[in-house]
């Protein structure tokens, strides 16, 4: 674990908490958050997004790389924490579906890294690195 992850873990996880009181979810009652932390120290937080097309919900990792993407963030991500439940309760840790794995690997793959996945449960954290949960990923170097 970097000493910014170290640092920084605790407020990562809070804010990705924080994040998933704003979700909107309708339809599954599903809420989650993520948290994206990068080199500089910045976190940048997102949360699901139901719509009545299902296919057009957003997840909450999706939203924060889109949010991260729009401010000008190109790679430097280092950690994310991601957490969720029914009704907003914090159950077993969850990681990022496989949609949401391709989308931070595409901006992990900018800067070259290999962020740290934080799946936050009630009683744990279970930190797995991105290239285990999406081993032999497609990105931006396949083009080239």
């Amino acid at each position: 674990m970097s000493d910014m992850l170290a640092e920084r873990r605790e407020a990562l996880i809070a804010a990705a908490r924080t994040a998933m009181d704003t979700a909107y979810a309708p339809y599954s009652g599903f809420l989650v958050g993520a948290a994206l932390l990068f080199e500089d120290g910045a976190i940048v937080t997102g949360a699901n997004t139901e719509n009545a097309s299902y296919g057009l919900s957003l997840c909450a990792e999706t939203v924060a790389c889109a949010i991260a993407t729009h401010a000008g963030r190109r790679g430097g991500l280092i950690a994310v924490a991601v957490l969720g439940g029914a009704g907003g309760r914090t159950g077993a840790a969850i990681t990022p579906c496989g949609r949401c794995r391709q989308v931070l690997h595409e901006l992990a793959a900018l800067g070259g890294t290999d962020p740290l996945v934080l799946g936050v449960g009630e009683h744990e954290v279970v930190e797995t690195r991105l290239s285990v949960l999406l081993p032999n990923a497609f990105g931006p170097s396949n083009l080239f």
